[in-house]
């Protein structure tokens, strides 16, 4: 899961919406006993600070015993990504917003867990890169928004799910309906090129019921 840490974004209303959308990953991933990464991130790929990254479990020899440690344990990640998160947005460097280097960097991480471990990317931005396309310059038609993903290199991440949510989401004046219609196509083009399993790209996350 990847956060955007660029100012245009970066209000506290935002951080509370993706903190509960993290907290449903959370619980999600808990169950399943997946592995878990977050990261916030900004100009380049390099410029990527890790909150928490480790392999989530319920011990217990029944269901309801593992689940009674749920809470406890989503309690506990969330606490830790709260604490990391305002130096690491300190920490990353300004002007820039490159979104799509983060789909490199997840099939990386990836191809370090191994099996069995299948990618769910979930990426929680405004969705207006600045670094090597410009996204933030206006609307853009979908036949526009295809052709800018296809000078985008992104890996090949096939069965894999990717979630783009809160394009458009920003922390000044809300953009128009038709910048974000072209934001959702772009974002939808570059996610087909991955080929990907499941592709979304949304202007809200759908926080799970529990």
């Amino acid at each position: 899961m990847q956060l955007d840490g660029s100012g245009s974004s970066s209000s506290d209303a935002i951080a509370e919406e993706r903190f509960k959308a993290i907290e449903s990953i959370v619980h999600t991933t808990a169950i399943c006993g997946g592995r878990l990464r977050v990261s916030v991130f900004a100009s380049t790929s390099a410029a990527t600070t890790i909150l928490i990254d480790k392999s989530l479990h319920l011990d217990g020899a029944t269901d309801n015993a593992r689940l009674k440690k749920l809470p406890p344990l989503v309690t506990d990640v969330m606490t830790t990504i709260r604490a990391k998160y305002s130096s690491a947005l300190k920490s990353l460097p300004s002007g820039g917003t490159d979104i799509s280097a983060e789909y490199r960097l997840a099939s990386e991480w990836l191809a370090q867990v191994g099996a069995p471990f299948k990618l769910h990317l979930y990426l929680l931005t405004d969705g207006f890169q600045n670094v090597g396309i410009a996204l933030d310059e206006g609307a853009i038609t979908k036949q526009q928004a295809a052709d800018l993903a296809g000078r985008v290199a992104v890996p090949q991440l096939p069965g894999s799910s990717i979630v783009v949510a809160g394009l458009g989401r920003v922390a000044s004046d809300p953009p128009s309906s038709d910048v974000v219609d072209g934001l959702v196509a772009f974002y939808d083009a570059l996610c087909k090129k991955t080929a990907a399993a499941s592709c979304a790209a949304v202007t809200d996350y759908a926080v799970s019921g529990r």
